[in-house]
């Protein structure tokens, strides 16, 4: 399939793909929507960016149209994603009459998804946790569901979500289409694909590797020159940002850093409820807000096409949201920039980044710790330990802030402190 026309879709989905900019698929959508539309079970694996979202929903619109009494379920593991999906859906078919869509999340008044699902919708977008709570409640039967589909597979098994998808499989029926989406694959994400898939056909289309076009490079920093690092990062770049940070935590800080300095700056954590999240989400995609400091709660689900840098300000705590978080940048074929703030004692832990995927320039030395002249070392004082090399520790001042600033117009060596 090398355009949309060859798959002889309806004139109501073909319109909405005109309207939305869809003229040639991307190639994980070349692939992956003619299998769907034969009805056989499918295991994709693609790279964060790549038109996934539009691979598994067009086959399963379709079929929707073909068929009234056909039902579809898309399970996510964020809201995040979960708003992304149901817009697309949305913007591919605006007249609800044509196809009823019902998104169930938390953080959301549960009353309003009550009156939703009374409408009988063709459609269930939901994240794990909230259609479990409907299901308890006996507010929503899943049982006539024939097409389901679970995307970025690998990021349920990250949140804990195995548990919930185990329950939720009880409720469906066995006659069923399975699509299982994920851009990383491991055992856990194999072992989890098969258990709702039957048969299914697989594709491996750049499998946890950033895409070509994004410029990657790391800054080596000490832990308190980071807030320093970021504003000259923030100064020497146009366009829009967003900024990952380790903890809730440490992102209100960051972001109440960066407005000190008269920059443009929202934040979206895990803390913060619905409504909030929206709000600064919404404001980064119109342009209000230029900066967006943000958990791994936004490394995915979160398709913003004008983001032109992506900054690590902490590294992650898990190798598979590296390729996410980068992937925020470069969507669509776009260019754009990654850079990743590597401190003393994450050399080696950026180092195995750089190996696993691929990334060009950017391997960084690592001293060897230092024996005392004439003295054997001791056990337990290998680098970084005892009298190897000195580590560095993010101490938080009364300000929130370590140093302190040279004059009232310039407070660059303040460092985001704490947890």
């Amino acid at each position: 399939m090398q355009t949309f026309e060859e798959s002889s879709l309806s004139p109501i989905l073909a319109q909405g793909l005109k309207r939305i900019g869809f003229l040639n698929p991307t190639p994980i959508q070349k692939k992956a929507i003619p299998s769907l539309l034969e009805g056989r079970d499918l295991m994709a694996c693609a790279q964060t960016g790549s038109g996934k979202t539009g691979a598994y929903m067009i086959p399963m619109i379709a079929k929707l149209l073909a068929n009234p009494n056909s039902q579809g379920l898309v399970l996510a593991p964020t809201r995040e994603l979960a708003q992304q999906i149901s817009d697309f859906l949305q913007s591919l078919i605006p007249d609800s009459r044509q196809l009823h869509t019902v998104r169930l999340i938390g953080g959301q008044d549960i009353r309003k998804q009550f009156k939703s699902l009374q409408r009988k919708p063709r459609v269930i977008v939901a994240t794990p946790g909230r259609l479990i709570d409907h299901l308890k409640r006996n507010t929503l039967q899943i049982h006539k569901v024939d097409q389901l589909v679970l995307d970025e597979g690998d990021r349920m098994i990250d949140m804990g979500f195995a548990p919930q998808l185990e329950q939720i499989l009880k409720y469906l029926s066995g006659q069923r289409q399975t699509s299982f989406f994920t851009a990383t694959l491991d055992n856990k994400v194999k072992s989890l694909a098969q258990k709702y898939l039957n048969n299914p056909i697989s594709l491996l289309l750049d499998e946890a590797k950033p895409v070509s076009k994004i410029k990657q490079s790391v800054v080596k920093v000490d832990m308190a020159k980071k807030d320093e690092c970021i504003v000259d990062e923030l100064n020497r770049r146009q366009g829009s940002v967003i900024v990952f940070v380790k903890t809730k935590h440490r992102t209100d800080r960051l972001r109440k850093h960066l407005v000190d300095y008269g920059f443009k700056a929202d934040l979206i954590h895990g803390g913060r409820s619905q409504g909030q999240r929206n709000q600064a989400l919404k404001a980064f995609k119109n342009g209000l807000t230029r900066i967006l400091c943000a958990t791994d709660v936004a490394a995915r689900g979160i398709d913003v096409p004008h983001v032109e840098h992506v900054i690590n300000f902490d590294l992650p705590m898990q190798d598979e949201d590296y390729v996410h978080r980068v992937g925020r940048t470069a969507r669509n074929g776009a260019e754009g920039e990654a850079v990743s703030f590597v401190t003393s004692h994450e050399y080696r832990d950026w180092n195995r980044l750089v190996k696993k995927y691929n990334i060009p320039n950017a391997m960084i030395d690592v001293p060897q710790a230092k024996r005392p002249h004439g003295k054997p070392q001791k056990s337990g004082q290998a680098h970084g330990q005892g009298q190897g090399k000195k580590s560095f520790r993010f101490k938080p001042k009364r300000n929130g802030f370590g140093g302190k600033p040279n004059s009232q117009n310039n407070r660059s060596n303040r460092s985001p402190g704490g947890r």
